[in-house]
C-alpha cells in the first residue's frame, strides 16, 4: 500500500528575508516585500526536498493543496498529486495552511511535509494541536526558531523519505515558537512557545531549538569586540550580521546598530543601516569587503537564519576568506561535535562557503570548527 503524504507550502515565506522585513506575515508586509522587488522562497526549497523523495515515487501518494500551495511544485517533481480544497492563487493566507492541514489529518496521511517558517509552523499547530500526526518543515522562512524544521530543504526530504520507508520509527514532541514580528522589527525579540508537534526524531537531519542567551556572556562579547575591532583593516567594507554577539562590536566602536538587521562600515563609521540585500550588492561591489557573523544559539547556523539579506548573490561577490565568525566559547560548547550549518537556498554556494572556519571567541583567541 502506498504512503501518504500531505505537502503544503506557504508561497510567501521567507519573502522578507531578502529585502530585510524581517518576516513575511501579513499582506501589507508581503505586498511591501514585492514592492522591494522580493521574490518567493519557499517554492524551491519545496522542490529541492521534494527531489529526494523522487526515488520513491511510485509508494508515495501526494495529497496537496491547489497551484503554489504544493501542487505546482508536486507536479515539477513528476508526481501526480491528488490535490484537495481551494485557494486563491497570488493571495494565500495562513488560514489556507490551517484548513489543508486539517484536510489532510481527515485524508489520514502518513506524514505532512510543508515549507514555511516559525508562523507556518504555528498554523500547522492551530490545525492539529495534538494529533499524532507527524510533520517535518522545509525552513523557507526568515524567523525559525522552532525544532519542527530539517536543517535544510534537501535533509527535510530525507527525514521524509527515511520516515515513510520505516527507516525512522522514533517521532518525538517538538516545539513550535513564534515571535511578535512587529517588536521583531523594532529590535526586540519576544518569542513564545505556542505548543508541540510530532517530529521524525533523526538528530543529524532536524534542527534544534534556538537558545538565548546565559548569564556570563557580556564579558565574553567585549572580549571579541576587542579582538574584531584591533583586526580591522582600513578601507576595507565591513558587512555587520544580526545578533547580540555582532551588537557588541558596534556597541564597542560606539554606533548606532541594527540588532535584527544588517549594517554595513567603513573605517569604523556607519555606511549604511538595516539593508537589503540589493543596498548590499551595490555598496560591495568592487570593493574589498569582509562579513562578520555570528552563531544561532543551540543551532549553530552561521548563514540561512535570520541574515536572508546575506544572500549567495553577495556570499559570492565577498568569498569565503573574507567570512570573519564570531562567538562566545558556551555557544560552540553547547554545540558539541555538531557542525556549524550554511542553508542558502544555493546549494552550490552552501558549497563554496562550508569548510573550517577560525571562530573568534575572545581576544586573540580563536576555535577552528567545520561548516557544513
Amino acid at each position: 500500500m502506498k504512503k501518504k503524504l500531505g505537502l503544503i507550502v506557504n508561497p510567501v515565506a521567507g519573502m522578507g528575508g531578502r529585502v530585510g522585513l524581517k518576516g513575511s506575515d501579513g499582506e501589507e508586509i508581503q505586498r511591501k516585500a514585492r514592492e522591494l522587488g522580493a521574490k518567493p522562497e519557499s517554492p524551491q526549497r519545496a522542490v529541492d526536498a521534494l527531489e529526494r523523495l523522487v526515488v520513491s515515487k511510485d509508494e508515495i501518494e501526494i495529497i496537496t493543496y491547489p497551484g503554489d500551495m504544493g501542487e505546482t511544485e508536486a507536479r515539477q517533481c513528476g508526481f501526480e498529486p491528488i490535490v484537495i480544497g481551494s485557494a486563491e492563487p497570488g493571495r494565500t493566507t495562513a488560514r489556507d495552511t490551517i484548513n489543508a492541514a486539517r484536510e489532510m489529518a481527515e485524508q489520514k496521511v502518513d506524514l505532512i511535509l510543508f515549507a514555511g517558517g516559525d508562523g507556518t509552523a504555528r498554523n500547522l499547530y492551530d490545525a492539529l494541536g495534538n494529533s499524532e500526526i507527524p510533520v517535518i518543515g522545509i525552513p523557507a522562512g526568515v524567523k525559525i526558531h522552532s525544532a519542527v524544521y530539517a536543517t535544510n530543504s534537501r535533509n527535510a526530504g530525507e527525514v521524509a523519505l527515511m520516515f515513510l520507508q520505516g527507516k525512522i520509527k522514533r517521532v518525538q514532541d517538538s516545539e513550535v515558537m513564534d515571535i511578535d514580528e512587529d517588536a521583531f522589527r523594532e529590535g526586540r525579540v519576544t518569542a513564545r512557545l505556542y505548543g508541540y508537534l510530532k517530529v521524525p526524531h533523526e538528530q543529524r537531519l532536524v534542527q534544534n531549538l534556538k537558545s538565548g542567551r546565559t548569564e556570563g556572556e557580556e564579558a565574553a562579547l567585549n572580549s571579541i569586540a576587542d579582538e574584531v575591532i584591533e583586526s580591522m583593516e582600513d578601507d576595507v567594507i565591513y558587512v555587520i550580521g544580526p545578533g547580540t554577539t555582532t551588537r557588541a562590536v558596534m556597541n564597542k566602536l560606539g554606533l548606532e546598530n541594527t540588532l535584527l538587521g544588517v549594517d554595513v562600515i567603513l573605517n569604523k563609521k556607519v555606511i549604511a543601516s538595516d539593508v537589503t540585500e540589493s543596498q548590499l550588492l551595490d555598496l560591495i561591489k568592487g570593493k574589498k569587503a569582509k562579513i562578520v557573523v555570528t552563531i544561532i544559539g543551540g543551532q549553530g547556523y552561521i548563514f540561512g537564519r535570520g541574515n536572508q539579506q546575506i544572500s549567495p548573490r553577495v556570499l559570492r561577490e565577498v568569498g569565503k576568506e573574507n567570512i570573519i565568525v564570531i562567538a562566545p566559547q558556551n555557544k560552540l560548547t553547547a554545540l558539541g561535535q555538531n557542525p556549524l550549518l550554511i542553508d542558502t537556498g544555493d546549494y552550490e554556494v552552501n558549497g563554496m562557503i562550508s569548510g573550517y572556519y577560525r571562530v573568534v571567541t575572545g581576544y586573540q583567541k580563536t576555535v577552528m570548527r567545520k561548516a557544513e
